[in-house]
């Protein structure tokens, strides 16, 4: 089992139009709190990442908020956090939030998300870190690009062992279960024809 006491949670800045996803998102951060889970993510007090923050806070959890300066304004820092830390760019954020956290959670976003997803995903594949990265799969949100990365596989591009390093759930619950037992892939990430 994997001890997990922080996770970063990746998600949008903006709502999106389903209310489904602002309700999921606070009740992860309620999630994490009542589990006593460090809540690391963006530090914005909108959208999505103002959600998740939100309900954690409201749950007495403890919050920390990474946001570039360059944005910290645009975002709307979030001020009633745990903590908030400034950076100087995108790269440091991820990283920070990488160093903080025991796993990532991944909830619905655009492509800032996508770009911290796919990061992680990659540095797990390098076998740089061996952390568990999990999509809560709100309301089939993530179907059409878990149908594309299946689609890597098909074409032999992607691992199936690395195409299993992403955890997929629309259960908080059963998410964090999937996380707690992750093993991460022991085979390197290049593909050749005898590996098939």
């Amino acid at each position: 089992m994997n001890q997990i006491h922080a996770v970063s949670v990746f998600c949008g800045s903006s709502s999106g139009n389903e209310g489904i996803f602002e309700t999921s998102a606070r009740r992860l951060g309620e999630f994490l709190a009542k589990n006593n889970i460090t809540l690391i993510y963006g530090g914005a007090k909108v959208g999505l990442m103002g959600a998740v923050a939100d309900g954690a806070i409201l749950s007495g959890g403890n919050v920390v908020g990474v946001i570039p300066d360059f944005i910290r304004n645009k975002e709307i820092a979030h001020e009633g956090i745990t903590e908030l830390i400034i950076v100087k760019s995108m790269h440091e954020r991820k990283t920070i939030m990488y160093e903080k956290s025991d796993g990532a959670i991944i909830l619905p976003g655009g492509f800032g998300t996508m770009d911290e997803m796919f990061e992680l995903l990659t540095w797990g594949q390098l076998g740089l870190h061996t952390k568990p990265i999990g999509i809560l799969n709100i309301d089939g949100y993530y179907n059409d690009l878990l149908k594309f990365i299946d689609h890597m596989v098909v074409k032999n591009l992607l691992r199936v062992s690395n195409r299993e390093m992403l955890l997929v759930s629309d259960n908080i619950d059963d998410l964090y279960s999937k996380m707690a037992e992750y093993e991460a892939p022991t085979r390197a990430k290049w593909i050749s024809k005898e590996q098939v």
